[in-house]
């Protein structure tokens, strides 16, 4: 049974940062690609960033580039997600979910809310 949990979201001024962390069970970890998306009120899910199983190849949304980093430890079977200069646009729940695993097709975890306000 898969499960993805989220955590580390908060309440953080602009400017500030998190580091989000996502463990996952139910599933061989080390051979998906691992991705985050977020939610924001009133707006579809989105894709934020994306990394290969062995994590040498990682891609971000063109929102994100060059403030959030993803990273996974597969001895952990945990990815992260350092997020830095966080503006309020990047207010959202934020969720991971293996890529193309049919088993989480129609799963998503509870998610971890992120606010950036003054």
């Amino acid at each position: 049974q898969v499960q993805l949990v989220e955590s580390g979201g908060g309440s953080v001024q602009p400017g500030g940062s998190l580091r989000l962390s996502c463990a996952a069970s139910g599933f061989t970890f080390s051979w998906y690609v691992m991705n985050w998306y977020r939610q924001a009120p009133g707006s579809e899910r989105e894709l934020v960033a994306g990394i290969s199983p062995a994590g040498n190849t990682i891609n971000y949304a063109d929102s994100v580039k060059g403030r959030f980093t993803i990273s996974r430890d597969n001895s952990k079977n945990t990815v992260y997600l350092q997020m830095n200069s966080l503006n309020p646009e990047d207010t959202a729940v934020y969720y991971c979910k293996p890529y193309r695993l049919v088993a989480a097709r129609d799963y998503w975890g509870q998610g971890t809310q992120v606010t950036v306000s003054s």
